[in-house]
């Protein structure tokens, strides 16, 4: 199949286009390698991706109207992954309308190029942060999401309603899968296990947030690849038993799902650091701080519905994933 990644240079979308073109895909990546974190750190993801045959490389922005629609018309992908967006929960307080322009603005424009081009399936990042308010554990995608407590999270839940209308009024297959806590190798710099495994190692303190009295389902990056490979395999369908008087949030009438992707086992704050300070052979210096605004105390995601979908759930334990990202980071940035 042909595939467009966007997002290519980014901690996902490199890893999963290395597994694309390992099994025989050809690849077209799309990023703007902007300077939300170290460039550098992306260019070095690229370098790992440039060498293979079957993969090329575009730099530009999905926000770019007319650049998005020339690189459909021409390349007439078979399907589409995309996991190009302005990311973080924090960021978006200081920045809100950056996450308009990419997240909201691009996708339109990625939309628009699978209903014109007639992609065969869109599958796209959405997030655990549509949760927002929702404090019934573990999440469902069968409850409703209309409380988001950040910017980020009002733009992950328009992308849903975005691709449900596309599934409806053009019969796009859309498959939207909300990423709960990932981190790895090549992980972001903005993202705690990074901020506090290079604090450790420079023995300055870390902040924690909400006194430590926090959980997150986190999921490694290699399980978050291969669900996603294997959703991109499975187009959307319509769900034959939808009843629209008592209405599925996760299915519809139309080619149109979503689904939880996460770890299904809630780690503690404290506890994930215990496994960083282990992997280091350091303790951590903690600053314990409040509830930053638009952030919530806990995540974890029922995965039943992928499970039933594609046969698979991710379950590397935390303290395996860990060892990885540390190995990783002490050889990249020879530490």
């Amino acid at each position: 199949m042909k595939i467009l990644v966007t997002g290519a240079a980014g901690f996902i979308g490199m890893s999963t286009t290395l597994k694309l073109l390992a099994r025989g895909d050809e690849v077209v990546g799309l990023d703007n390698l902007n300077d939300y974190y170290d460039v550098a750190l992306k260019q070095s993801r690229l370098d790992r991706l440039t060498p293979h045959p079957n993969f090329r490389f575009y730099k530009g922005d999905v926000g770019d109207r007319a650049g998005v629609e020339q690189l459909f018309a021409t390349e007439k992908f078979d399907r589409v992954i995309h996991l190009a967006a302005q990311a973080g929960v924090r960021y978006s307080l200081q920045n809100p309308q950056a996450y308009v322009d990419s997240n909201v603005v691009g996708f339109m424009n990625i939309l628009e190029g699978c209903r014109y081009n007639k992609v065969g399936h869109l599958v796209y990042a959405s997030s655990s942060s549509v949760y927002g308010g929702n404090t019934k554990m573990p999440f469902s995608e069968h409850d409703s999401v209309d409380h988001p407590v950040s910017m980020y999270a009002a733009t992950k839940k328009a992308n849903e309603l975005m691709a449900h209308t596309y599934s409806h009024l053009f019969g796009l297959p859309t498959t939207g899968l909300r990423f709960f806590t990932v981190y790895g190798p090549w992980g972001r710099p903005d993202m705690a296990l990074f901020l506090f495994t290079k604090a450790i190692l420079e023995g300055r303190a870390i902040d924690v947030f909400n006194n430590g009295n926090m959980q997150r389902d986190f999921t490694f990056v290699d399980d978050i690849v291969e669900g996603v490979v294997r959703v991109l395999d499975r187009p959307a369908t319509a769900n034959a038993s939808y009843d629209s008087k008592a209405a599925d949030p996760a299915t519809s009438n139309v080619p149109y799902r979503v689904f939880n992707i996460g770890n299904n086992d809630p780690v503690p704050l404290l506890d994930f650091i215990g496994c960083i300070e282990q992997a280091l052979g350091r303790k951590a210096e903690k600053n314990l701080l409040p509830l930053q605004d638009g952030d919530v105390p806990a995540t974890y995601a029922n995965t039943d519905a992928l499970r039933y979908w594609v046969g698979f759930v991710p379950a590397t334990p935390i303290k395996t994933g860990i060892a990885h990202f540390v190995k990783w980071y002490r050889d990249y940035y020879k530490v």
